[in-house]
C-alpha cells in the first residue's frame, strides 16, 4: 500500500513538472501559417517531397531489406552511415555551440542556446530515424544493448553513450524553457561530457579498424570532436540567417562575428590536420596506406570536401576578418554541403582497399577497387532523414520559444 502510495505521488510530481514547461499550443493551421515567399514555399515543397521519399523508401527496404541497398559484403558500410554520422556530428556540434552560453557562461553566446540545444536534439533524432533502417532489427537492438551490453565493443559504447547523451540534452532544454539557468548548467555539462565521449568514441569506431590502414589511428577521435564543432557553427549561422532573414539586430550579429572568429581558427587546425594526415599516410610506401591516400587524392568528393567544407568558408572568413556574417550564412551552406561529402568519404574511403588473402596471385587475380554507389533506396531515406529534420526544427520553432528574449 505504502509503494503504491510512494509511485502515486512520484507520476504526480512528474505530471506537475511537465505541465510547468512552458509551450505554445498550435494547431495545424499554426503549422501552415508562415509567410508565403517564394523560399519559404520551395523549402516547404522540398520538405514535404523528401518526407515522402522517407516512407517510400523505407516501404521498399521493409520489402526487400538489405537486398534493397547497394552495400556489398565488400563495401558493407553504405550512405545510410554517411548520413548517421553526418546528423550526430551536427547534433554534437550543435550542442557545443550552445553549451558556450548555459555552461560556459559566454553571455554573448546566451541568445542561441535554446536554438542550438533544440537543434541538436532534432538532428539526433534525425539520425537515428535514419540508422534504425540500417542496423536491420532496431528494437531487438534495444533490448539487447541492455541485456548483453558489449563492454569491448566501440559501437556498443556508442549507442550507448549517444542514448545517455539524448537523455541530458531533453533535460537541459526543458530547463532552459523553465528559465532554470542553475539546473540548465549542470545537466548541459553532463551532456556535453557524454556527448563528446560519444561522439570520440565514434571516431574510435574508425581508429579501431586495424585491417583498414587508412583509418586506423588516433586521429579520428580528435578530428570528430573538431569537425563537429565546424559544422556546429555552420548550422548556428544557417539557423540565425533563417530566423532573422539575414537583417541581425546587433546582439546576434556580435554573436556571430564571435563565431566567425572561432570558425576561422578551427578551420585553420582542420585543414593542418588534413594535410599532415594525407603526407604522413602516403610517406613510406605502405600498402594499404599509401596507395588508398594517393586514390583519395585523386578523386572529386575529396576535392568537394576541401572546397566546399573548409577552404571557401575559410576564405570569406579571411577576408572581412569574421564581420561578414551574412557571407558566412551562404558560406555555411556551402560548408554544410562540404561537410557532407567529408562523412561520405570517411565512410567510402575506409573501404576502398578490398581486403584479401597473402597469397594473391595463387588464389586470385589482383584486387581493384571497391566500388560503391547509393542505391535509390539510400538516396531516398537520407534525403527523409533531412527533411525529418527540417520538419521537426520548424514544429519546435512554433511550439517553443527558442529565442533569449521574452518576444517570439
Amino acid at each position: 500500500m505504502a509503494e503504491a502510495v510512494t509511485n502515486e505521488g512520484i507520476v504526480a510530481k512528474v505530471k506537475a513538472f511537465l505541465a510547468t514547461i512552458p509551450y505554445n499550443k498550435i494547431t495545424l493551421r499554426d503549422l501552415l501559417n508562415y509567410p508565403k515567399t517564394p523560399v519559404n514555399n520551395f523549402i516547404a515543397l522540398l520538405t514535404v517531397l523528401f518526407l515522402a521519399f522517407f516512407v517510400i523508401g523505407v516501404g521498399n527496404y521493409l520489402i526487400h531489406g538489405h537486398e534493397a541497398y547497394g552495400v556489398t559484403r565488400e563495401h558493407p558500410w553504405g550512405l545510410l552511415i554517411a548520413v548517421y554520422i553526418f546528423f550526430v556530428v551536427s547534433s554534437t556540434g550543435l550542442c557545443i555551440v550552445g553549451s558556450l552560453g548555459d555552461v560556459f557562461g559566454f553571455k554573448d553566446y546566451e541568445v542561441i542556446s535554446k536554438r542550438a540545444i533544440f537543434g541538436s536534439i532534432v538532428t539526433i533524432l534525425s539520425g537515428f530515424a535514419v540508422i534504425a533502417f540500417e542496423i536491420g532489427h532496431p528494437i531487438r537492438m534495444m533490448i539487447w544493448n541492455v541485456l548483453t551490453p558489449g563492454l569491448r565493443s566501440a559501437i556498443w559504447w556508442m549507442g550507448t553513450l549517444y542514448g545517455l547523451y539524448l537523455t541530458f540534452m531533453i533535460i537541459e532544454f526543458v530547463f532552459l524553457l523553465k528559465h532554470d539557468m542553475r539546473r540548465a548548467k549542470i545537466f548541459g555539462l553532463i551532456g556535453l561530457l557524454v556527448g563528446l565521449a560519444a561522439h570520440s568514441n565514434l571516431g574510435g569506431v574508425f581508429g579501431f579498424l586495424n585491417t583498414r590502414l587508412i583509418s586506423q589511428g588516433v586521429f579520428y577521435p580528435t578530428y570528430f570532436i573538431l569537425t563537429a564543432f565546424i559544422t556546429g557553427i555552420y548550422l548556428a549561422f544557417i539557423m540565425m540567417g533563417f530566423r532573422y532573414r539575414l537583417k541581425f539586430p546587433d546582439n546576434i550579429r556580435k554573436m556571430l562575428v564571435g563565431l566567425a572568429k572561432i570558425q576561422g581558427l578551427l578551420l585553420a587546425i582542420l585543414m593542418f590536420f588534413e594535410t599532415w594526415k594525407m603526407m604522413t599516410a602516403i610517406y613510406g610506401g605502405v600498402p594499404g596506406r599509401s596507395d588508398v591516400a594517393e586514390h583519395i587524392l585523386t578523386t572529386w568528393p575529396f576535392w568537394a570536401e576541401v572546397l566546399l567544407g573548409m577552404l571557401i568558408p575559410f576564405l570569406i572568413i579571411l577576408k572581412s576578418k569574421g564581420q561578414n556574417v551574412t557571407g558566412m550564412f551562404w558560406g555555411s551552406l556551402i560548408g554544410m554541403v562540404g561537410i557532407f561529402f567529408m562523412r561520405y568519404d570517411l565512410v567510402h574511403d575506409t573501404q576502398l582497399k578490398p581486403l584479401q588473402m597473402m597469397k594473391v596471385r595463387e588464389y586470385q587475380l589482383p584486387p581493384e577497387w571497391v566500388h560503391y554507389a547509393p542505391s535509390a533506396t539510400e538516396i531516398m531515406i537520407s534525403l527523409g532523414g533531412l527533411g525529418l529534420c527540417i520538419l521537426l526544427y520548424y514544429i519546435g520553432t512554433k511550439l517553443f520559444n527558442l529565442d533569449a528574449d521574452t518576444e517570439h
